[in-house]
């Protein structure tokens, strides 16, 4: 049996002090560390719980010297993501996501630091953060998207680092679409489009080891924004992932299927 013992922070600063122990983990949510704790994945000997940091909770519009951008605190639920009528006019894929990340009981307990720190390769925020091209920040700096997500269950974050808040920028078009594997409602394959003051940008999970860039897809929807060209891109299946719920070819295939139904959405 798994023993270990649990303090609630009282700020963040205590968190990332507790959290740098050998053996400590942070516990938001606690819909990913849970389940792996249960299946005997992950023997913690302590849990440090963030759910008293209302610091970290919240969702705000922030549209000063560098264009709008949705502030979310990393404690805030799925639930309220879905609900934020803030979310829902600014970056309504974003706010569609969220609603469909598993099942009630995870969108009202999970949150969105627990879900980008654990990095889940089939998890639906790191395809969002990653398409939109967000800028996490945490308790000592601010990291791109583009930097964060280094594979398997791998991040950017250091021992006892905390993320605190993501900024993600307002795109002029966006859409979110979830092939998804009905048992556990994870992404098969999950797709998020964008068009953005940066350019275009696709980010695919559920199809690898990790969330990543479709950079062919994204010359493409460059080129000619339309359902057509995403169609013509072939991706190749050589760094794909292949299970019992599909193989690496399958995953290839559905991707531009479900970028094209992305792009027909943003119209």
């Amino acid at each position: 049996m798994t023993t270990f013992t649990y303090t609630q922070a009282a700020s963040l600063a205590e968190a990332g002090q507790r959290a740098a122990a050998p053996e400590a983990k942070l516990i938001a949510g606690g819909q990913s560390l849970l389940g792996a704790i249960k299946l005997g994945l992950a023997a913690p000997e302590a849990l440090i719980d963030l759910s008293g940091l209302a610091d970290l909770k919240g969702i705000r519009v922030n549209d000063e010297g560098r264009g709008a951008h949705v502030v979310i605190g990393a404690m805030t639920t799925h639930a309220a993501v879905a609900a934020s009528k803030e979310v829902q006019q600014a970056i309504p894929a974003l706010a569609d996501l969220a609603g469909r990340i598993g099942d009630r009981q995870v969108r009202n307990r999970g949150t969105l630091g627990g879900s980008l720190a654990n990095n889940d390769p089939a998890a639906c925020y790191p395809a969002a953060v990653l398409g939109l091209g967000a800028t996490i920040y945490t308790d000592r700096r601010s990291i791109s998207a583009d930097d964060f997500f280094l594979g398997l269950f791998e991040t950017a974050l250091q021992p006892g680092e905390i993320i605190s808040s993501v900024s993600f920028p307002v795109p002029a078009k966006a859409s979110w679409q979830k092939f998804k594997q009905p048992a556990s409602r994870f992404s098969l394959v999950g797709v998020f489009v964008a068009q953005t003051a940066a350019g275009v940008r696709v980010a695919v999970t559920g199809a690898a080891a990790g969330v990543f860039r479709a950079t062919e897809l994204e010359a493409a929807l460059s080129a000619k924004w339309s359902q057509a060209a995403t169609l013509a891109v072939s991706i190749s299946p050589e760094q794909l992932s292949s299970d019992l719920h599909g193989s690496a070819a399958y995953r290839a295939a559905l991707i531009p299927v479900l970028a094209g139904r992305a792009v027909a959405a943003c119209s």
